[in-house]
């Protein structure tokens, strides 16, 4: 899969992630102020992801953005799991969102390594 589909994709579930917080973040059992402010991020991050995607060869640096980014929304994650008193609803949410996030972020710096992978073999023609 390319990075462009990859970020994409993951455009796409911060658009939903986004929804599910900003209106469901009571059933959780979690800090529903946290929860609404994270989703509302979401949404320009989702944007930025987006016009990543959309870019022939996506810069480098955006993309590393997004790795960093995702690498710290599964590490908050964590922290709210180990910080807040969640119920058995909200740890479930928590590990399954925060192990999605990790599985994106592993496949960006897949595709970031392929795609560096393939401008050496081109240049070295």
């Amino acid at each position: 899969m390319t990075i462009n589909k990859i970020l994409a994709f993951d455009a796409l579930t911060c658009v939903l992630m986004g929804i599910v917080l900003t209106l469901w973040a009571t059933a959780l059992a979690l800090p529903r102020d946290l929860l609404f402010y994270a989703g509302c991020v979401l949404f320009p991050i989702a944007i930025f992801m987006a016009v990543l995607a959309r870019q022939d060869r996506p810069r480098s640096a955006g993309v590393w953005l997004v790795i960093a980014g995702n690498a710290a929304w599964v590490l908050a994650s964590l922290a709210v799991l180990l910080l807040a008193d969640p119920n058995r609803w909200g740890v479930g949410f928590l590990v399954a969102q925060a192990l999605i996030v990790a599985l994106l972020a592993l496949a960006e710096l897949k595709a970031v390594g392929r795609q560096v992978v393939s401008l050496a073999k081109a240049r070295a023609r």
